[in-house]
């Protein structure tokens, strides 16, 4: 564990030196990992029903991500003594420097930075979410010849595919879909920054687009708290077991994860023909 140099500890009842912390493993962009932290009461007063939460701030101070996941201290620590806690945290969604605050909090009541404590800040390197630039692809049941005509797309990506069983995010697609050339460098931009889930629009083709595809249509950006399914999306494998998958006009479907983060982002174009006329999800 490496040790926290001299900081300043405020008297009164409520205090906290920070002793020292290890990471786990350096933190990847959107995904889970752990820190164990050592901190002692420095204070005059018991501390009870306390919570330790983090703050990510990027390079320059400026906050990203404020108090995401708190971690309940399982016991009352009296004063003078010395915890070890183990806290989960979640990396931020981009990568490189960034800043990384840990606080002592009680829910509704306040930080202990606000009473004049030191937070832990820590300056870490966050590392993209996949490793390597493999995207694969899986298609739903359907006609070999629009099968075929799907893999003509997908031989002109802008970054090349990879066999299925070698990649780091697998898309789905249904049989006839055609994503356009800068499809692949976009799912993959977006795994990098920590995105479990990601997917764009649906250009249905010709001049009237059917009703059940208004939502997805081609033009706008990254869409925040997008309320549709997301349609033809790209996942990283084993970032959760139960999403829950359904078919709209064809496509496959999938509800938005609960607990990952997931993009909706409508520069990110396939050319994709209804097949049923029906939506079901």
């Amino acid at each position: 564990m490496q040790k926290v140099g001299e900081h300043p500890v405020p008297a009164g009842p409520l205090a906290v030196r920070w002793l020292g912390w290890e990471l786990r493993e350096p933190p990847r962009a959107g995904t889970l990992t752990y820190v164990e932290l050592a901190l002692e009461n420095a204070g005059a007063s018991p501390w009870r029903g306390l919570e330790l939460s983090y703050h990510w701030l990027d390079d320059r101070g400026n906050v990203i991500v404020w108090g995401e996941r708190w971690t309940p201290l399982q016991r009352t620590v009296e004063p003078g003594t010395t915890i070890e806690h183990r806290v989960e945290l979640r990396g931020p969604l981009g990568t490189g420097r960034h800043k990384l605050a840990f606080d002592l909090v009680e829910e509704g009541r306040y930080w202990f930075s606000d009473l004049g404590n030191a937070r832990l800040e820590l300056d870490v390197d966050v590392q993209p979410r996949i490793a390597r630039r493999a995207l694969a692809v899986v298609f739903t049941p359907g006609p070999a010849e629009l099968v075929a005509q799907s893999h003509k797309a997908l031989a002109l990506q802008d970054e090349p595919l990879v066999p299925q069983g070698k990649e780091e995010a697998l898309g789905h697609l249904a049989p006839g879909c055609l994503p356009a050339p800068d499809w692949s460098r976009r799912v993959l931009d977006a795994h990098e920054e920590g995105f479990a889930v990601v997917a764009g629009s649906i250009d249905s083709g010709g001049r009237r687009r059917p009703k059940s595809l208004q939502p997805w249509q081609p033009g706008t950006g990254r869409v925040p708290n997008f309320a549709e399914p997301l349609l033809c999306p790209s996942l990283i494998p084993g970032s959760e077991p139960s999403w829950e998958w359904s078919e709209i006009d064809g496509l496959p479907a999938l509800a938005h994860p609960a607990s990952e983060p997931w993009l909706y982002d409508g520069r990110i174009v396939i050319r994709a023909r209804p097949r049923s006329g029906r939506r079901r999800a």
